[in-house]
């Protein structure tokens, strides 16, 4: 790729957001970066990227800054789920999820439970499935602020919700429309229900939601195709990517240009192609929108726009020129933008596509036998586009595979070449009796075959391989060390000292994830439940409890919990504590421990003896079949256990769970001693739990952190339970979507009165504790206040 001046500003555009999460990093590589291209380009080009680095930092910021106001005014106005009536106008193209739509709305004479509310903008579920940008809807929703989980070593949730605008979501109870209005994005809309429908009428069942992902850009896919898809490597085949738009847009502005080059009156005073690439601009806007709107079809629209306009003025863009315009185009509309991992991914394929693929492509074409070509150059575009995204993947996934390189090579081909233009074909000849139908059925067939490639690459387990994921820093050490071997030769001194500096990164990572000597307490936020990760002096890990919700898809074992341990790098939890059997308390805990080693497992009993439904069984019969140990109170309670100079003591319930008791009463309630520092988890202990506890050992209980119980509820924190604590600190766990009150103002006031400072996951988000027996200290992931 040449060093092109257009390049190095747009890419100093898009990098500028990323200083707004991650500072630190972030400067360090834009100084690596400066530095490498002090004396490549000329002062002015280095000024103008300057600017735009900063230009992008500010966008990002100020964008971000309006969004978290809007959504503290929604908290505000809407503290828990309530029933609402409003006007809304449908602001983003509806698709499906499920059986229901979705879609972005903005929500006017707002009443929620008889009280007016300041206009909102929501993402809701449900409606007719006939919804167009643009129409004005009557409705009736259960509606509840946006739960974003909040936990510092993990990527902020919030410039993904500040790209959308939405501070609230909920459930459509009932629609009706009142209005509708033509305008482009109304008829585009409108084309996609045709295509949805069209697509859901012919297809056959397992292949149509692969078709609607493939035309539409919906994931509406089955649990376990989504899963062969990740596992094998081929979600892109499924993603409306830059080839794909590349090829439906190209495929119509060549249509464009056989029609005028054949009008002979404007063919001799205007070059036909010339005129096609005009049309090409507003086409490939256009098509990126019907196509879902997402970050990678922007991008490649964004590129195809400026070649086309190029072309049409007569001259030929460059690629890498080509690249820097989508990224100028795409950061210039949406600042947030480079957060949009599909576009980062799109981004990443193109530039190996260009640097990798092309030179390999040459020596490909050197090739004599057509078969050996076709294989060898399909895997080889392959790496060229995986390579550069490797860094993302392993942020995005638990493990690669090998397989996928294989895969590709099998079910590109034909997703490519044959599933891919019969499913754009399809929509324009569905009403064509028969014809419309043939296509379907020859679409389907290609459609399974690369589900069946993608099930068989996802089943060979034996090539995958297990990958950490990338922190900030990784990434600032591999952008300097990849530019200092593209600008500044030679590149095998580059390979090296890049090698040793992310050696170095990961070595940092390891020990942040395995503090030693330390007494480590993080109360994770999981929204509406509960979630404890515990690091010991020794290196153990103890996770107590794991969260959950009730009746909804969001798993926080697997959206939390497990990649907070791929971020820490622990590959074994040595104690998980179930806390009491309560779904909010153990429903994520299956998914975070699947793929780590297990301890043992500390729990009352009384859902196995009393029953706890069957999830609650299922763990801990998967438990037991990996040989894990389950221990209950009475072999627990009695003597603290060492690990290393922490002692862990489980109070209660001792000896044992009191039979007929509610299981908040009899939640396991466990002390962490180091040094002269000490934490108190108290589940979900209510009253009667607590005045037995102080009962038993009064003062006995001092402790400097104390995890309230019940998530801070009116029937918990008793003025007795926190005068023998005589915490400093107060740690509740609670979610922005909860129904209950939690927590309520009664235990915030004799909170406060006690003048303990508390930290609320709903507000603050995740946050740590730790002490190394002299001192103890204190983090917040973010501090939610006005400012």
């Amino acid at each position: 790729m040449r060093v092109d001046p257009l390049l190095a500003v747009a890419l100093a555009l898009a990098a500028g957001p990323l200083a707004v999460v991650a500072p630190g990093p972030s400067a360090l590589g834009f100084l690596g970066v400066f530095a490498l291209s002090f004396g490549r380009f000329r002062p002015g080009v280095l000024a103008l990227a300057v600017a735009a680095l900063l230009a992008g930092a500010f966008n990002a910021h100020f964008a971000l800054e309006r969004w978290r106001g809007a959504w503290l005014d929604a908290r505000a106005a809407v503290n828990e789920p309530l029933r609402c009536a409003a006007t809304a106008t449908v602001r983003s193209s509806p698709t499906r999820r499920g059986d229901a739509m979705s879609f972005i709305a903005e929500l006017d004479a707002l009443e929620c439970e008889g009280q007016a509310k300041a206009a909102q903008v929501a993402r809701v579920y449900g409606g007719a499935a006939d919804l167009r940008r643009g129409d004005r809807l009557e409705v009736v929703a259960q509606l509840a602020p946006i739960q974003l989980f909040r936990n510092k070593e993990l990527p902020d949730p919030a410039p993904g919700a500040a790209r959308q605008g939405v501070t609230l979501s909920g459930m459509l109870l009932s629609a009706e429309r009142v209005q509708r209005r033509t305008t482009l994005a109304s008829l585009i809309d409108g084309a996609r229900n045709h295509a949805r429908a069209a697509i859901d009428r012919s297809f056959a069942p397992a292949a149509a939601p692969l078709a609607r992902a493939l035309v539409l850009g919906e994931n509406d896919l089955e649990p376990e195709d989504d899963r062969a898809f990740r596992l094998s490597g081929l979600s892109h085949l499924l993603a409306v990517s830059g080839t794909h738009l590349v090829f439906a847009v190209a495929a119509l502005v060549r249509a464009l240009a056989a029609i005028l080059v054949r009008l002979e009156a404007l063919a001799a005073r205007v070059e036909a192609a010339r005129l096609a690439a005009a049309a090409g601009v507003p086409i490939a806007l256009i098509y990126a929108d019907f196509a879902g709107g997402s970050g990678s079809a922007w991008r490649a629209a964004w590129m195809l726009a400026f070649a086309y306009f190029v072309r049409a003025a007569g001259r030929h863009a460059r690629p890498e020129r080509t690249l820097g315009a989508s990224l100028i185009g795409g950061t210039l509309v949406d600042p947030l933008l480079p957060f949009d991992v599909s576009f980062l991914l799109s981004a990443g394929a193109t530039v190996g596509l260009i640097v990798l693929g092309q030179p390999f492509n040459r020596r490909v074409e050197r090739l004599t036998w057509a078969p050996c070509r076709l294989v060898v150059g399909s895997i080889g575009t392959t790496l060229s586009a995986m390579i550069p995204c490797a860094p993302l993947l392993a942020l995005l996934a638990p493990e690669q595979t090998l397989a996928g390189v294989l895969a590709n090579g099998f079910a590109a081909p034909i997703g490519e070449a044959i599933a891919l233009p019969l499913c754009l074909i399809h929509p324009l000849v569905s009403g064509v009796p028969g014809l419309g139908r043939g296509i379907a059925l020859a679409a389907s067939g290609a459609l399974l075959w690369v589900r069946g490639v993608a099930h068989a690459g996802a089943s060979a387990r034996w090539l995958a391989f297990a990958v950490p994921p990338p922190n900030a820093w990784h990434f600032a050490v591999l952008a300097v060390a990849l530019l200092g071997m593209w600008l500044r030769p030679p590149r095998f001194t580059w390979l090296l000292g890049g090698a040793f500096a992310l050696a170095m990164v990961e070595l940092a990572a390891i020990r942040a994830g395995h503090p030693t000597g330390r007494l480590r307490v993080s109360v994770l936020d999981v929204g509406q439940g509960d979630s404890l990760l515990v690091d010991l002096p020794d290196g153990s890990l103890m996770l107590v409890d794991g969260g959950g919700f009730v009746g909804s898809p969001v798993d926080p074992g697997k959206s939390v919990i497990a990649p907070l341990l791929r971020v820490r790098r622990r590959r074994r939890v040595d104690v998980v504590v179930l806390s009491h059997p309560h779904p909010d308390h153990f429903g994520g805990l299956a998914s975070a421990l699947e793929r780590v080693e297990v301890g043992e497992l500390w729990d009352t009993g009384q859902g196995e003896r009393e029953g706890a439904g069957p999830v609650y069984r299922q763990l801990l019969a998967g438990l037991r079949s990996r040989g894990v140990s389950v221990l209950r109170p009475a072999e627990l309670c009695g003597e603290s256990r060492a690990f290393g100079a922490a002692l862990v003591r489980v109070l209660a319930p001792c000896p044992d769970f009191v039979p007929g008791r509610g299981q908040n009463d009899n939640s396991l309630v466990v002390s962490l001693a180091l040094g002269a520092h000490r934490a108190l988890l108290l589940g979900d202990a209510e009253r009667e739990e607590e005045e037995e506890l102080v009962a038993r050992f009064g003062r006995g209980l001092r402790a400097d952190l104390l995890k309230l119980g019940h998530h801070g509820s009116r029937t918990s924190s008793s003025a007795s339970l926190l005068g023998a604590v005589g915490p400093s600190y107060a740690a509740i766990s609670c979610g922005v979507r909860n129904r209950f009150g939690h927590p309520h103002a009664q235990t915030l006031e004799a909170v406060a009165a006690r003048s303990i400072h508390t930290l609320r996951t709903d507000l603050h988000g995740g946050l740590s504790w730790w002490t190394d027996g002299a001192v103890m200290r204190v983090e917040v992931s973010e501090l939610i206040h006005r400012r």
